[in-house]
């Protein structure tokens, strides 16, 4: 039997699963904070607590390469799927270690700042409130977000074989897939 794909049923061409198109929005925002507080905004600094704050004060600049890096890690997994997984297994590789590294840093640091704020961890020098509901409610939760969206994503574009091919054919798994246009508009 043929490919049993979705572009072979005249579906469209396989795209990013909507994860990675939400993966790449909540990615961008984290980049966006990043550039935006590099290039002197104050917006929302508060919730990153102000010993981060007085950390960066007159090195600001230095949030624009981590911004870059937040672009280059949100955009990636969707970029890679557009382009059909180009050196398969090392780029997904590479966007599954990155996934797993966001779930576990958003997830834990979500949990560990939600258990300080209900006081069930007290931290022998005290805490900056602000800060670390910042942290508890918005920017880790948003890593944990962007994290499960990329898994998701690459859950949902992977390859598996058919029960009903031979041992040489794959077939991609149904995917959710981006609407395509036509050639013809």
């Amino acid at each position: 039997m043929s490919r049993n794909t979705r572009a072979s049923k005249g579906a469209g061409l396989p795209g990013p699963s909507r994860w990675l198109v939400a993966a790449t929005v909540l990615g961008g925002i984290h980049a966006g904070f990043s550039f935006y507080w590099a290039a002197g905004g104050t917006a929302l600094a508060w919730s990153l607590g102000s010993d981060l704050v007085k950390s960066f004060h007159g090195r600001e600049w230095l949030l624009a390469p981590i911004g870059a890096i937040k672009v280059i890690a949100a955009v990636a997994p969707m970029a890679l799927a557009l382009w059909g997984w180009p050196a398969r297994r090392l780029t997904r590789s590479a966007c599954w270690l990155g996934a797993s590294v966001l779930i576990v840093w958003g997830g834990l640091n979500t949990v560990v700042a939600n258990l300080v704020l209900a006081g069930a961890i007290e931290p022998q020098s005290g805490f900056d409130r602000p800060g670390m509901i910042g942290h508890a409610w918005l920017w880790d939760p948003l890593f944990l977000l962007w994290g499960a969206a990329v898994a998701t994503g690459l859950f949902a574009t992977r390859r598996r074989v058919s029960p009903d091919a031979d041992e040489n054919t794959t077939a991609t798994a149904p995917t959710e897939e981006l609407p395509t246009r036509s050639p013809r508009g």
